[in-house]
């Protein structure tokens, strides 16, 4: 792209290597995601309807211009040359169009760069078959995350990855694998048309990059039966409830059914939360993983026993490398990335994650060594 465009001449101004997110819209100055705050540039002018509707027209094409200019909310991907790809989201308030680009580095993220529990994430990477969910909020770092696990297979097995995504995010390039990237709109028409094709082009991987609705989650539970390494994202909390939500897509009917199945195909659900430091300057990454096991599926499969995931996964770091938030947030704590209050702030259990702080509560997974 060309750095005559508005757009780009902006982009290297205000995005900081802090930064994740860039807001424009009429009448207001530029705003920035930096480490998590948002915080207005109040050093650029307000934008006129003009300005935001040039940069409108530098970052679409023709047809989703027209879209725009329908009413419509799109989403594309755009590249600055030598900096950053980003997600963008171009939507519509108070009558007038509006933009939100993510930044997405061109780099794609080794695992150990993270601060995941590298170990058990490059283990589930390499499983040969079944579904894994990587869950979180907006702006959790789900995104990087599955970008991480495809780079791990990359790197470490030939086999076939055909991601559906909207939009592309991180560009892959052949290593020991092919990669093979579908955009929503640009590669496929819709959700629904790339899904209904996906067992037709020979993959042994498969990123659905969202689980939406009931279609998607029921060709993630197809591709992990018929025997594919399925990925996908949920936006839930952590383990217990990204299971809930599974099943309650489906109707009553058929939830027993599908308990089954994602008892025996589930092979893990990672959770993330990006947590503010004390001084509100850096985030670091808390993490959930809960990996099969007997236990876990057992638990999974009988409703009545669902109450016990949190336990088996607090008995199971040695075993299996599963964790709990509040184990993740232990372990911040002894690193001292996180102190004491931002520790108790963030954690699921505080009165029991205090406990276990002063040693009043023990637990030999919970030192984590």
């Amino acid at each position: 792209m060309s750095d005559n465009k508005t757009i780009d001449k902006l982009l290297r101004v205000l995005v900081t290597e802090d930064v994740s997110d860039v807001h424009f819209k009429v009448g207001c100055s530029p705003v920035v995601r930096d480490n998590g705050v948002i915080k207005h540039i109040t050093e650029y002018k307000r934008f006129s309807l003009e300005q935001i509707e040039r940069i409108v027209e530098e970052l679409t094409s023709p047809r989703l211009l027209q879209k725009v200019n329908d009413g419509e909310e799109v989403d594309l991907g755009h590249s600055l040359p030598g900096h950053s790809r980003f997600r963008v989201n171009i939507y519509h308030q108070r009558g007038t169009p509006a933009i939100v680009m993510r930044r997405i580095p061109f780099d794609v993220p080794e695992i150990d760069e993270l601060g995941l529990p590298s170990e058990v994430i490059k283990r589930l990477s390499l499983e040969e078959r079944g579904l894994i969910l990587v869950t979180g909020v907006t702006g959790s770092g789900k995104s990087t995350t599955l970008a991480a696990m495809l780079n791990h297979i990359n790197k470490n097995r030939e086999r076939h990855i055909v991601t559906i995504e909207d939009p592309i995010e991180f560009l892959h390039r052949d290593i020991k694998s092919t990669i093979c990237q579908r955009e929503v709109g640009i590669d496929t028409p819709t959700w629904e048309t790339a899904l209904r094709s996906v067992f037709r082009q020979d993959p042994d991987v498969i990123l659905i990059g969202e689980m939406r609705d009931i279609e998607t989650a029921a060709i993630a539970i197809k591709g992990a039966e018929t025997g594919h390494l399925v990925f996908s994202t949920l936006h839930t909390g952590d383990a217990a409830e990204s299971i809930s939500r599974i099943i309650d897509i489906f109707p009553a009917s058929q939830q027993k059914f599908v308990r089954f199945q994602l008892a025996s195909l589930l092979r893990g659900v990672v959770s993330q939360r990006l947590i503010l430091t004390g001084g509100g300057e850096k985030r670091v990454l808390a993490t959930e993983v809960l990996v099969h096991s007997p236990t876990i599926e057992e638990c999974i499969a009988n409703e009545d026993l669902s109450s016990q995931l949190q336990e088996t996964m607090e008995k199971s770091y040695r075993t299996y490398g599963m964790q709990t938030f509040d184990m993740s947030l232990y372990k911040l704590l002894q690193e001292e990335k996180i102190d004491m209050e931002t520790a108790l702030a963030a954690s699921s259990n505080p009165t029991e994650l205090e406990l276990r702080i002063k040693g009043i509560e023990t637990s030999s997974d919970w030192r984590m060594e």
